[in-house]
């Protein structure tokens, strides 16, 4: 791999936004909260110091949500299950090409996401009634 990145990338963007994605990611792979603070500001110091501008941006947005990522360390919080509802909606909502009911659609969106839960009818009341009496007829 790195043969092919020295031919084809003469200027070493691709193999900097190589190194850029991989350092991100070892703040993700580490489970400690303090090892990824470090790994965390080491990765927004190599992006900011990066001439290109894609790579320089990453920094900029790693360092406005330095804390939010490492808020994820220490709760193990993510909004990854509200992100795929959401898409699961959009979806939805693409596919219906418009619902005139609203009742329509959140019927749709429940059946689709899966979290339909038919309530249960009652049991019709039990009707307590006295025996007739034996005739000898």
């Amino acid at each position: 791999m790195l043969l092919g990145l020295r031919v084809g990338d003469p200027d070493n963007e691709v193999l900097g936004a190589w190194l850029a994605k991989e350092s991100t990611r070892e703040v993700y792979l580490t489970d400690h909260p303090g090892d990824a603070a470090v790994l965390l500001d080491k990765a927004i110091r190599g992006c900011l110091q990066d001439q290109v501008p894609e790579i320089n941006s990453l920094g900029r947005t790693l360092a406005n949500w330095r804390s939010e990522i490492l808020a994820h360390h220490r709760s193990g919080a993510s909004n990854g299950p509200t992100e795929a509802l959401n898409l699961c909606v959009k979806r939805v909502k693409r596919c219906g090409q418009g619902f005139r009911r609203f009742d329509h659609y959140r019927l749709r969106v429940l059946l689709h996401a899966g979290g339909v839960t038919w309530p249960t009818r009652p049991s019709p009341p039990r009707i307590r009634t006295r025996r007739p009496p034996y005739s000898d007829a």
